[in-house]
């Protein structure tokens, strides 16, 4: 089966078309194209909208099919709010609904729901099915994600914690449990997702009990551009006191903060480099980004009743060992010790790098959320067959 894999940014369009067997898994060579259109709507560009982004891909794809059928196509949807709990098929409702959730998510569910209505504009017969970034985190306990803020501004307004990244951390939390021997539903954990955003989530019998992100991806831990956590009094006092709208507000915590803030390099590579160059306000951004999240893997610690395994993912985790140390040098207290020579080696499965006589596994594990929408998408599209509800319900 062939599965095309669409990732809808605010102003891009990352796609992959990939090659399953007939029981899901990637055949030999699973990847038949890939491909990323930038700069959608930006004046001069070319490329107005989603729908054009689409006109693009489908060229490319045109170059590489062959005559061959693409089968069903998977979505990546950032905010699928408390009504998307799991991966769904695609119809008019289901596309109103990911309209209804745009406030939660304004630059990225509008044009998800474009790149949607583009599909089935131009395949009205393919099956398309999206994978939502919040529900994996659906199971997470009112404890975890309700605010202590008045009751109306959740049952009227959806103010509570919703969580991200759930694809990866749902793939990497049964890769992680597979690595170190245990059943998924035994497992209890801290996934790591670091990369030019960045999540941690506490995993308890396999499943998400907490998450760093909350009504936005802002929240959290220091990420490329993004301030992670601060006092909402901040926000309020530039705004009344010092003139800012709440627009360059917004802006600013989300593009010009973060790494970037701090030192000017949002790119955690340039960041290392500078501070081993003796340059202070990027080893003081890294004492910062490592002593955030440290905090909150040692919450988790607590959160799960014990970690098993402490996982590192995405592309900071899985690829900068002087990142992965610094943090791991913080953690001595929870009898956590890892091994200097394997954290180094570069590899493209997943690896332990702890010490056999450290209290918390350590673990580097690759994610591929492409794979993992593809085989979500396989497996509900010939579920849906097998019930009786192909393309005919769509």
């Amino acid at each position: 089966m062939l599965i095309l894999v669409i990732n809808s940014g605010s102003s891009s369009l990352k796609y992959q078309l990939r090659e399953l067997n007939d029981d899901g898994t990637d055949t030999a060579d699973p990847i038949q194209a890939s491909g990323l259109v930038e700069r959608i709507g930006v004046p001069g560009s070319g490329i107005a909208n989603h729908t054009a982004a689409l006109d693009v891909v489908a060229k490319e794809l045109d170059e590489v099919l062959d005559g061959r059928t693409i089968d069903a196509t998977g979505h990546r949807v950032v905010h699928g709010g408390e009504r998307f709990k799991a991966p769904a098929l695609v119809d008019p409702e289901v596309i109103r609904a990911i309209d209804r959730l745009a406030p939660l998510a304004p630059l990225h569910n509008p044009p998800a729901t474009e790149g949607l209505r583009a599909i089935r504009n131009k395949w009205p017969d393919m099956p398309q099915v999206v994978i939502f970034d919040t529900s994996f985190h659906q199971t997470m306990p009112p404890q975890a994600w309700r605010y202590a803020i008045p009751e109306n501004w959740y049952t009227d307004h959806g103010i509570r914690r919703y969580g991200f990244h759930g694809t990866s951390h749902d793939l990497v939390t049964g890769m992680t449990a597979e690595l170190i021997g245990t059943d998924r539903d035994e497992f209890n954990g801290i996934i790591l997702h670091l990369g030019n955003g960045a999540s941690a989530t506490a995993i308890k019998h396999g499943e998400s009990v907490d998450t760093s992100m909350g009504y936005t991806p802002l929240a959290g831990l220091v990420m490329g551009t993004r301030s992670g956590d601060i006092d909402p009094s901040v926000l309020t006092h530039l705004i009344t006191s010092h003139g800012y709208t709440a627009d360059q507000v917004d802006r600013i915590l989300n593009h010009e903060s973060g790494l970037l803030g701090l030192t000017g390099h949002a790119d955690m590579r340039q960041v290392l480099e500078s501070a081993e160059a003796g340059a202070r306000d990027a080893q003081l951004a890294l004492d910062i980004a490592t002593y955030r999240l440290a905090k909150y893997i040692g919450g988790y610690h607590v959160a799960v009743d014990g970690a098993q395994a402490i996982t590192f993912t995405a592309g900071i985790g899985e690829n900068s060992a002087p990142f992965r140390a610094r943090v791991l040098d913080r953690l001595g207290v929870l009898g956590v010790k890892y091994d200097q020579d394997l954290n180094v080696v570069r590899a493209d499965e997943p690896r332990l790098i702890s010490t056999e006589d450290s209290a918390i596994a350590v673990a580097v594990v690759p994610t591929d959320e492409e794979m993992a929408i593809a085989q979500q998408t396989f497996h509900l599209v010939e579920s849906a067959d097998a019930w009786g509800h192909g393309v005919d319900a769509l």
